[in-house]
């Protein structure tokens, strides 16, 4: 089986605009986000879905750390989470920042430069 795509990145294998890392998860910006700063939490060890994380209160509190990062630097008005996981079959939280404006259940994607992205990148990572 083709190792999936976040183990790529993980292992460095792909490229990735990674805002935070510990030994055992990684935030890294969505290059399809919805909103400005969508954030995908990884652990770093392969598993299918988010309950599967054996330590997930700590996986959460990586999440909140993100979440409070992206408060800090972009202040959206809220923030949601989805974990569903379809896409990609390696367990996965996403942080969405979201504008007072954007009430959709799911926003749609915005097309964001690499340019942008790495400024992003440098600034958010910047604030932890």
């Amino acid at each position: 089986m083709e190792e999936c795509v976040f183990c790529q990145i993980v292992k460095g294998k792909l490229p990735s605009y990674k805002i935070y890392e510990d030994r055992d998860f990684l935030a890294f910006l969505d290059i399809n986000p919805l909103a400005l700063g969508h954030t995908l939490v990884i652990p770093k060890v392969h598993y299918r879905w988010v309950y599967d994380v054996p330590n997930f209160g700590a996986y959460w509190q990586v999440a909140l750390q993100v979440t409070q990062v992206l408060q800090k630097v972009l202040q959206p008005y809220f923030i949601t989470y989805v974990t569903h996981g379809l896409e990609v079959k390696h367990a996965h939280i996403h942080i969405i920042p979201r504008s007072k404006n954007e009430i959709a259940f799911i926003p749609k994607k915005k097309k964001i430069t690499p340019e942008k992205l790495q400024a992003l990148q440098v600034k958010i990572s910047s604030a932890f």
